[in-house]
C-alpha cells in the first residue's frame, strides 16, 4: 500500500520543466530568457500578456494624444476618442474620422506605427513558434509498483500514447536520485541509472509497461517503503522519440517520489478482447492497481481448485 506522510519531500526535478531549487548569485534573466519562458508558458498566459501589453501601450499613446491636443475630429478632452484612435493607428485600420492635426501628434503616430509593427512581428513569431513546437501527448501512470515478475522483484510503471500516430524510435531512460553518505561522511545527492528489460520501441503506439528487475546489482535491491522515504528517493523518467506525423523529435518527462511507489501490487488490465475479435485499450483504468494476493490466500485458492477438480 502507499505510504502516507504528513510532509512530502520536495522534488529536485519538477514535472513542469522547472527545478524546485532557488538559484542565487547569477545575473537576472535577459530577453532571451523571457522568450524561452513564453515558449513554454500556457496559451492563456501568452494571450493574456499580449492583450495586456496591447491595451497598456494604447493607453499610454492615448494620454500622449490628449496632452498634445493633436486629434482632429475627436471630442475635446475625450479620453475614449484618443484611446480608440490609438487602437486604429496601431492596428493600421484608419477609418478617416479622426486624424492628427499638429506636428507632435504626427510624431506620436509615427512612433506608434513603429511600435505596432514590431509588436505584430513579435506576436506573430511567438504564436508560430508555439504552434509549430512538437509536443508529446504521453500519459504516465500516477504511481509505480514493486512486485514479483517471473519470480524477480520488479519496479514497474506504465506509459501510454494518447495520439493515434506512432512515436518512432522511442527510447526510455530511468534514473534514481537518492541521498547517500560518502565514506568521508559527506551527504550527497547521487544518481543511479536503472537498467530496463526493454528500453526501446521501434513504434510506440498504445501502452508500454516499463520493467526494472531489482536484482543484487540494482540500486533498489533490499529497498523497503521506509528506506525509500528516508533516502528521499526520486525516480526520473525521460522518454524521447520522433513524431511520425511531424517527423520531429519529441520528449516527455515524469518522476515518482517515494510516496508514489506501491509495494506488492500490479496494474489493472487495460486491454480487453471483444466478441468480434478486436482489442480495446481502456485508459480509464490506466492508473488502477490491484493488490497481489498473500501467499497463504493463494495457496488456499489453489487447494480449493484442486479439490474441485
Amino acid at each position: 500500500m502507499a505510504i502516507k506522510r504528513s510532509h512530502i519531500h520536495h522534488r529536485r526535478v519538477f514535472r513542469s520543466r522547472k527545478l524546485q531549487v532557488e538559484i542565487i548569485g547569477t545575473p537576472g534573466p535577459g530577453l532571451r530568457d523571457v522568450y524561452h519562458f513564453l515558449i513554454g508558458a500556457s496559451w492563456w498566459l501568452v494571450l493574456g500578456g499580449v492583450a495586456f501589453l496591447f491595451l497598456f501601450s494604447n493607453l499610454l499613446f492615448a494620454i500622449g494624444y490628449l496632452s498634445t491636443d493633436g486629434l482632429a475630429g475627436a471630442k475635446p478632452g475625450s479620453f475614449w476618442d484618443a484611446f480608440f484612435f490609438s487602437i486604429q493607428t496601431m492596428g493600421t485600420i484608419g477609418y478617416g474620422v479622426m486624424y492628427p492635426k499638429n506636428f507632435f501628434a504626427n510624431i506620436l503616430v509615427t512612433l506608434e506605427s513603429i511600435v505596432g509593427l514590431l509588436g505584430l512581428a513579435l506576436a506573430t513569431g511567438l504564436t508560430f513558434a508555439k504552434f509549430s513546437r512538437p509536443t508529446a501527448r504521453l500519459l504516465f501512470s500516477r504511481v509505480a509498483v514493486i512486485a514479483p515478475r517471473d519470480g524477480v522483484p520488479t519496479l514497474m510503471f506504465r506509459v501510454a500514447n494518447e495520439r493515434v500516430s506512432h512515436v518512432v524510435e522511442a527510447q526510455l531512460r530511468v534514473t534514481l536520485l537518492r541521498d547517500e553518505l560518502t565514506k568521508e561522511g559527506e551527504s550527497i545527492r547521487k544518481i543511479h541509472d536503472l537498467s530496463l528489460i526493454r528500453s526501446q520501441s521501434p513504434a510506440f503506439a498504445l501502452s508500454w509497461t516499463v520493467l526494472h528487475p531489482i536484482g543484487p546489482n540494482s540500486p533498489l535491491h533490499g529497498a523497503t517503503p521506509k528506506s525509500l522515504l528516508e533516502q528521499e528517493i526520486e525516480i526520473v523518467v525521460s522518454l524521447t522519440g520522433i513524431d511520425e506525423t511531424l517527423s520531429q523529435s519529441i520528449h516527455a518527462r515524469h518522476s515518482y517520489g517515494a510516496e508514489e511507489i506501491v509495494f506488492n501490487a500490479r496494474f489493472a488490465d487495460v486491454f480487453s478482447l471483444l466478441p468480434n475479435g478486436e482489442r480495446t485499450l481502456d485508459l480509464s483504468r490506466f492508473h488502477e492497481t490491484v493488490p497481489i494476493a498473500e501467499p497463504q490466500a493463494s495457496d488456499q485458492a489453489d487447494k480449493k481448485r484442486i479439490s474441485l477438480s
